[in-house]
């Protein structure tokens, strides 16, 4: 204090006298908290105590007035040594000059034996003169006493007043945290016994704060979770690691609820660094569990909905529907499963019974088990997987299908079966079956969360097999089209022998097939020629096999108007652009007009090959619209692709087809196909061709052999696409069947038609045949010289029937019409359309041909008589 000016004075704040007395009790309360008990007394403080931290020195003043004593504290706190302190007057020593005559009067007052306190400035050692953050203060607390020899003297406390303030200041702060925490504060003493409580703790276990004082743990909690907590509080005091959110399970004074609280631990040292206790914080977490338990539930939920989005429904298959939902729901969701159908549903009715009186039929598709004890009874009885059942009708399950409503299962008694709920599976207002789903004993019973959860997993599982249903409906429909589209059996055709086949693709429950749109056909056309057609509709499902029942109708029309086959690929691609609009195939003559400009979005494609056979010259002439190509196998050859050039496909329009002849030798076998029987995922189509035509070797064996071993060496290639098999095999029409002249044009050439007409059928043995030819081969004579132009042809030919056919070279096609009764002509046609079996008129080359057919005579059926006919007329 040397140097530094000093005022003294009386204490007249209450706050300032009764900081030491503050400081004193918190010290007296702090040892007593850390001595043992019976040997406080004795117990002596190490470095660094209570003192060293609130910084109390000491000194004392003899009877003369003078320093007799100077503790080191006093030199450290004060910054002046003993040597210059003792001996010296403290009032001329430390205090103001202007304050020393009070001070005197102070110092007699304290040798008289009154005790004195007051505030002193320092300054602070090491600072510099004049600083003013250098400035200190300490309280000095005088107390009088007397020497051996019964002098008066004094012995003076000294305490730093600001490290007394910050102690102050921090323990108010101590106590407003510890008071006003919402956390459950506790400080734990070293026996593990409660020290302090907060009114907190208070709040939640019963009692003021002090009714804790020296309770320990197996007071709050049971037997086990107070042990553990226990061992928890030993180990963090004794290794000095604190604890987070520790989870401790209890209950409330006076309540049987569970409670679950969150509690963190950290030891607590005194100033020494001696540890003293525990500190312990609460937070009572039972909400908060709850809610995270419902989340956690809300998240499997959704996870589970999640789940069963992605794998319900990728079949299209009813059993395999119903077994993908008891793989989702088992083990995640219960422990035992069953799914029932109802029987109509499985045997294809038309629409399920939707909301019966839940006594239907019904037989059980699914079952799905986590545990090994026997099949799930449900209702009560125990039901295989495959066997058709039905519900009591006043059972909980047949409620549900009744209601379309789930339904609880009562528990069996010493069942392992605890919890079972009936659920309806319900698809557009529609029940189409039952989902029933079990907990054994030990699981945690079914909810109202649970309850929706089933509703909504059954509701799923019922949309996709009622999608399923429908798809198999239409399926089937499908290819009943398609099939009543193709032709009955196998066709016959004039100098052909022909075997087909047709296989829908393969389909399986994971990956069914849809109907397509392949289809071929066989057309008997006029001259013993046969038209051949093998087309492909570019997709799948109903709407292609109507767009090929339209093609192949239409086909089938143009083939009956006697068109080149590149003609009819033409028409046929402007009706392919007209069926993807609003009127089908009506649209195609308007799209004929309208500029080539097609959107193929919105028209149908396909592929076809379209071949004409002549079954005299033994010539097929071929035309091809992006289809693949035919593949021909002479006697003796080795199997080869034709080169027909493979024009667009039908639908997109604006280039022309090209044909292309091929005479085929007697014997010799054509195949035309489509895509389905040489491609697939696995095996590109070039490796498909090969394996084709490598596999047609012998073009002498029975043709249903061939089919058969096509089908058989093929099978791998064969995938998911329709299979469209057409084989002919050439055997034209003999040289002797067929009868063929030249005649002038010149009226005599009448005459000489029907005498080769009268010869040819004589050698034929067609006696009865003879005057019906001779009439209408007169007919047609005439009518080429009087409307044809150049020479004339006759031509007649034998096979199934009798062909006749007037070649002539001009361009203008006969027409029926009906002759008036004073008409002298008209009558020709008509009398040709009475007798013959039909007729027609084709246009060639270099001109037209007229035809006639007659049925060949079978002994019990005679032929018509030409004068009833010619009466007829009249």
């Amino acid at each position: 204090m040397s140097g530094i000016p000093a005022k003294a004075t009386e204490s007249e704040d209450p706050s300032e006298g009764a900081g030491v007395g503050a400081m004193a009790d918190a010290v007296a309360e702090t040892e007593a908290a850390e001595a043992p008990l019976g040997d406080a007394m004795w117990q002596s403080n190490p470095p660094g105590s209570m003192y060293d931290y609130i910084k109390v020195a000491s000194f004392s003043i003899g009877p003369d007035g003078l320093v007799d004593q100077w503790s080191l504290r006093a030199e450290q706190l004060l910054g002046i040594p003993a040597g210059r302190a003792v001996g010296r007057d403290p009032i001329e020593a430390f205090i103001d000059p202007d304050l020393r005559e009070q001070g005197r009067r102070k110092m007699t007052e304290i040798l008289d034996g009154r005790e004195w306190t007051g505030v002193v400035p320092f300054r602070v050692p090491g600072a510099e003169p004049g600083d003013v953050g250098g400035q200190g203060l300490v309280e000095v607390y005088v107390m009088p006493t007397r020497t051996e020899d019964g002098e008066k003297a004094a012995v003076c406390i000294v305490v730093d007043v600001r490290t007394l303030r910050s102690i102050e200041t921090d323990l108010a702060a101590s106590q407003s945290i510890f008071g006003q925490s919402p956390f459950g504060f506790l400080l734990i003493d070293t026996d593990l016994r409660v020290r302090r409580a907060n009114q907190q703790f208070a709040n939640t276990f019963g009692g003021t704060p002090d009714d804790h004082r020296g309770k320990g743990v197996a007071d709050y909690l049971q037997r086990s979770e107070a042990e553990r907590v226990a061992a928890t509080l030993r180990l963090v005091l004794e290794t000095g690691n604190s604890i987070t959110d520790l989870h401790v399970t209890g209950f409330l004074p006076g309540s049987d609820e569970r409670r679950h609280w969150s509690i963190n631990l950290y030891r607590v040292h005194s100033g020494s660094g001696r540890p003293i206790g525990i500190a312990w914080l609460g937070l009572d977490i039972t909400d908060r569990r709850a809610a995270a338990r419902e989340a956690a539930a809300a998240r499997r939920n959704l996870a589970l909905l999640n789940d069963a989005g992605a794998r319900i429904g990728n079949s299209l298959d009813l059993e395999t529907t119903a077994r993908e939902l008891l793989d989702v729901v088992v083990p995640g969701f219960c422990d035992l499963a069953t799914v029932d159908l109802y029987q109509g549903l499985l045997a294809g009715d038309e629409t399920p019974p939707g909301l019966a009186d839940g006594s239907a039929e019904l037989r059980r598709v699914a079952f799905a088990s986590a545990v090994s004890d026997g099949p799930f009874a449900g209702s009560g009885k125990s039901v295989e997987v495959g066997a058709v059942h039905h519900y009591p009708f006043s059972s909980p399950c047949a409620n549900a299908l009744r209601t379309a409503r789930p339904q609880r299962i009562p528990a069996e008694e010493g069942g392992l079966v605890q919890s079972t709920l009936a659920v309806p599976m319900v698809a557009h207002d529609t029940v189409v079956g039952l989902a029933q789903f079990a907990r054994t004993k030990g699981s945690e019973p079914f909810g109202d969360r649970d309850r929706e959860l089933a509703v909504e997993l059954a509701a799923r599982a019922a949309v996709c097999i009622d999608n399923a249903r429908l798809y198999r409906r239409e399926h089937e429909r499908a290819l009943m089209l398609q099939r009543s589209l193709l032709p009955p059996g196998d066709p016959v055709a004039s100098g052909l022998d022909i075997a087909c086949r047709y296989l829908p693709g393969n389909s399986s429950a994971d990956r069914p097939s849809e109907v397509g749109g392949d289809w071929f056909d066989v057309i008997e056309l006029p001259g013993h020629r046969t038209a051949l057609v093998v087309g492909d509709v570019m997709g799948r499902g109903l709407r292609a096999a109507v767009a090929m029942g339209e093609l192949r109708s239409a086909v089938r029309t143009l083939a009956l108007l006697d068109l080149e086959p590149a003609e009819v690929l033409s028409a046929l691609d402007e009706i392919a652009r007209g069926l993807g609009a609003p009127g089908g195939v009506q649209q195609a003559t308007r799209a004929a007009r309208r500029p080539r400009e097609a959107d193929l979005s919105e028209v149908y494609l396909a592929t076809c090959v379209y071949a004409v056979y002549d079954s005299v010259t033994r010539r097929c002439t071929f035309a091809n619209a992006g289809h693949l190509p035919p593949v021909l196998v002479e006697p003796g050859e080795a199997a080869l692709m034709l080169d027909v050039p493979p024009g667009m496909p039908l639908g997109v329009g604006g280039e022309p087809f090209e044909e292309v002849e091929v005479d085929l030798p007697e014997g010799a076998l054509l195949a035309l196909y489509t895509d389905g029987l040489v491609e697939s995922r696995d095996h590109p189509l070039d490796e498909g061709l090969q394996a084709f035509v490598g596999a047609l070797t012998d073009p002498s064996a029975p043709l249903e052999d061939v089919c058969d071993h096509l089908l058989t060496t093929l099978d791998t290639h064969h995938g998911e696409d329709d299979i469209a098999l057409l084989l002919a095999r050439v055997q034209g029409l003999p040289a002797d069947s067929v009868g063929d002249w030249t005649l002038p044009r010149e009226p005599r050439s009448v005459g000489r038609a029907r005498e080769y007409a009268r010869g040819q059928l004589q050698s034929w043995d067609l006696q009865a045949l003879v005057d019906t030819t001779e009439l209408l081969v007169s007919e047609l004579v005439t009518n080429a010289l009087r409307y044809g132009e150049g020479e004339i042809r006759l031509r007649l030919l034998l096979d199934q029937t009798l062909v006749c056919e007037v070649w002539d070279s001009g361009l203008v096609q006969p027409r029926r019409r009906r002759a008036r009764d004073t008409d002298e002509g008209g009558r020709g046609l008509q009398l040709v359309g009475l007798l013959s079996a039909s007729w027609g008129s084709r246009r060639t080359p270099r001109g037209k041909t007229v035809w006639f057919e007659l049925a060949l005579p079978d002994g019990e059926n005679g032929v018509a008589d030409p004068a009833e006919a010619l009466l007829s007329l009249f």
